[in-house]
């Protein structure tokens, strides 16, 4: 048999695959990610070095130096909505991870298929809710006069609260919907952590030791601690952030007992129409965030060997 059989035959080159093919698919990505992401992040970090009041044009917008920094640390306003945010996120996140761990041990166990998928599915539904909704929601729950909330309070026999417009029943409001939001998110990323733990390394643990905590604790955390991380992460960023549900629902009120943090900045920037002062907050607030992040992964993140 003669080479040229033999030979394999060369391939055709794809006269639609050329050398620029690749960016052309990664171009609508990167273009949305400068128009988005980016462009706005570097205005802002230009804006907060600038007096830019909108209302007054024909002031100019010149350059102060890092003036609206130093307002912005000064300002106790600014301060009381950071602690009220934190204190915000160190309520809604011990809940939303030990629920969330709860409800991911359940779906975890072996058996109850179909009751499994449907309740996979079902966790689905508060993510996929858009904040503006969750607020349109909470505002429904809690009304004081026909809310689903002072029903089952009635059925109990308490008496209708006014939770919108008290100070601690307007916090707790929007503790509850943030807590009915994301603790699906955190079950799902537990039971992914869980998915993760060899079988037959968990099956020989369940047979050395009746104590389930002693199996979470050994077994399975190992692999939960870069999901753990993950959630922490991303709800920090998202409660710095968080800034729909709340202003449908309270806009910042009854006085300033909901004025997160997203709020305040949100009244300097388009109420005082201050966007100088504002950039600064927000890129503190970017700062802050990174910070927070590098800590999480950094005494949390472990990898599992």
């Amino acid at each position: 048999m003669s080479d040229t059989t033999t030979r394999a035959a060369p391939a055709k080159p794809n006269r639609g695959y050329g050398r620029w093919t690749p960016a052309w698919f990664l171009a609508p990505a990167v273009l949305t990610l400068l128009l988005i992401g980016i462009y706005p992040t570097l205005f802002a970090l230009v804006t907060s070095f600038r007096r830019y009041n909108i209302t007054r044009p024909r002031d100019g917008f010149p350059f102060i130096g890092f003036e609206n920094y130093v307002n912005v640390l000064t300002d106790s306003t600014f301060w009381s909505s950071l602690l009220l945010t934190a204190k915000f996120y160190v309520t809604v996140l011990p809940i939303q991870v030990v629920l969330g761990l709860v409800v991911a041990l359940l779906l975890h166990k072996p058996g109850m298929g179909m009751l499994k998928s449907l309740a996979r599915v079902t966790l689905v539904v508060p993510l996929a809710t858009t904040y503006a909704v969750v607020g349109l929601i909470g505002r429904l729950i809690f009304n004081r006069d026909f809310g689903v909330a002072n029903q089952f309070l009635g059925f109990v026999g308490f008496g209708p609260i006014d939770w919108l417009s008290t100070p601690n029943g307007a916090f707790a409001a929007i503790v509850i919907m943030d807590v009915w939001q994301w603790t699906p998110f955190c079950a799902l990323i537990f039971l992914a952590g869980l998915s993760m733990v060899p079988g037959e390394i968990e099956e020989a643990a369940r047979l050395e030791t009746s104590s389930k905590l002693a199996l979470l604790r050994h077994v399975q955390l190992p692999y939960l601690l870069p999901g753990l991380t993950a959630v922490m992460i991303l709800r920090s960023a998202d409660v710095l952030k968080l800034f729909d549900m709340v202003f449908v629902m309270t806009r910042g009120g009854p006085g300033s007992a909901t004025d997160l943090i997203s709020i305040y900045i949100q009244r300097v920037g388009f109420r005082i129409f201050d966007l100088g002062t504002a950039s600064a907050q927000a890129i503190l607030l970017l700062i802050l965030t990174i910070i927070i992040s590098r800590l999480y992964i950094r005494l949390l993140y472990r990898e599992v060997h």
